[in-house]
């Protein structure tokens, strides 16, 4: 079938261990519409949790299986510093 180019997942709030369902059949939905790439948009999210960082990583690892980059927009104040703790820069694209 033919790849759309960029499917966007916007994530608002608090994004913690208790999401772990929801996002993996949303980043499942996400990938079956086969796009080049995959958005996960935190400009509105105010909390991520260690857990929610492993589920980034277990979404980029489904992605990658079917050649589907993951990108991370838009991180800022307290997630940008988790995620530069947790050295999230090496791990994918900060757009």
């Amino acid at each position: 079938s033919e790849q759309t180019n960029d499917v966007v997942l916007s994530l608002n709030g608090r994004f913690t261990y208790n999401d772990y369902n929801n996002i993996r059949k949303t980043v499942a939905d996400a990938l079956q519409q086969n796009p080049k790439t995959l958005t996960i948009d935190m400009a509105a999210l105010e909390f991520i949790d260690s857990a929610a960082l492993g589920m980034l990583l277990l979404a980029r690892d489904e992605a990658s299986k079917i050649s589907v980059d993951v990108r991370i927009h838009g991180a800022q104040g307290l997630v940008e510093r988790v995620r530069d703790v947790a050295r999230f820069k090496t791990l994918f694209e900060f757009i």
